[in-house]
Order: structure tokens, then sequence, then C-alpha cells
């Protein structure tokens, strides 16, 4: 039994074409709900993740509906493992769901590591996403991140080396948004990952305005 203080996620079939990806949501009362996507199934990662669980307890905790979902061809989700454009279809489709499901017409999207090169094409194409959070990102060019048009948070591990600090810290100031950087920790936050989730939790409530 789920007590009071808890939160209870849902396991949910995301449709992708003819083929089906599994998925977690969780319901909430608060715009805007927060879709997570995780690492690139070529990085081995799933919905699973650690950090993906922290983000979506965080969110959920302070009223955010939430859907996280593995790729297809990771877990149980069906069809074969994709490149860049069926992980971006992938992730649209677990979009709408999300947006159909909170009856809204904008989300928070946050990525894990190598996910940030989906997130970041999510962006470019849909106005929908209104705020964008990248935990850990990897895989992108740090300039990059300075073409974001909608409300930017970056997550770092203070032990994090794979993208140099300097040019993201100057990429995000570019968008007017905030990097946090987690003290004692690396990529995957095994030390201060708590850290993350109210970082991710803070921002949302930001963007709805308190």
């Amino acid at each position: 039994m789920v007590q009071k203080g808890q939160f209870l996620e849902r396991a949910t079939l995301v449709p992708v074409g003819s083929e089906v990806m599994e998925g977690t949501t969780h319901r909430g009362s608060r715009a805007p709900p927060l879709l997570v996507i995780p690492p690139r199934p070529d990085e081995g990662g799933g919905m699973d993740h650690v950090i993906a669980a922290e983000l979506v307890w965080a969110a959920a905790n302070a009223g955010f509906p939430t859907l996280r979902f593995n790729h297809r061809g990771v877990g149980a989700s069906q069809g074969k493992r994709g490149r860049d454009l069926e992980l971006l279809a992938d992730a649209e489709a677990a979009m709408q769901m999300l947006l159909e499901n909170a009856g809204a017409n904008a989300l928070a999207v946050a990525s894990l590591h190598g996910g940030a090169q989906v997130a970041l094409a999510l962006q470019a194409k849909h106005r929908a996403v209104g705020g964008l959070c990248l935990v850990a990102p990897a895989l992108v060019a740090p300039e990059v991140l300075s073409r974001v048009t909608c409300p930017l948070l970056v997550v770092q591990g203070e032990e994090d080396t794979r993208l140099p600090r300097a040019a993201v810290s100057a990429a995000v100031a570019r968008t007017g948004g905030d990097l946090e950087v987690i003290d004692d920790a690396g990529p995957t936050f095994q030390r201060n990952l708590p850290q993350v989730g109210r970082a991710v939790a803070a921002w949302l409530r930001r963007l709805s305005g308190g």
C-alpha cells in the first residue's frame, strides 16, 4: 500500500507506429508535466536508470505529472534499437502521450547523459517543449546549448569532465538559463543524488510560477 507522502507510478504503453514502448507515469495537478528521456540505448541506459527514478520521485512529490519510457528495443519496448531519427520519434510519441494524459499544451523535458541529443532535437522541433533540463549531458557540443530557446537548466557533477565546464557555463548564460553544479559528484551522481532531484523540482516550480 502506498502511504501518505509516497507516490504511485503506473505502467503505461506508448504507441510508436505499429510498435509499443513501455513507460511509467505519475499523475499530478501542477504544470508543466515532466517527460524524462533516458540515456541513449547505445549507452546501455533505460527508464530504470537511478537518475530517472530520482527525477520522477522529486517531480511527483512536488505535484507534477511525469512520464519516463524505454526507447524501442530497450527493456520490454518492442522494435529494434534505432539511431537519431528513431530516437526522436520515440520521444515525440512519449511527449504526445504525456500532453494528452495531463491535458496540457506544454511540458518540460529532462534528459540523462546522451539523451541530451534527443532532448535538444525535440526542443528545436516542437514549441510544446516549454523547459529543457539536461542532466549530466554528453555527446553534444557545448555551443549547441546556446541555441535553446526555452528556459534551460543544466545539471553537472563537479567531477564530470566530459563537457568543459567553462564552455557549458558560457553557453547556458547566453540563453539566460541556469547551470547547477553538484559538489563531490561524477556523471552518475552516486554521491549527492538527492541534490539533483531537488534542483530539478525547484526548476519545475519556477516554470510553474511558484
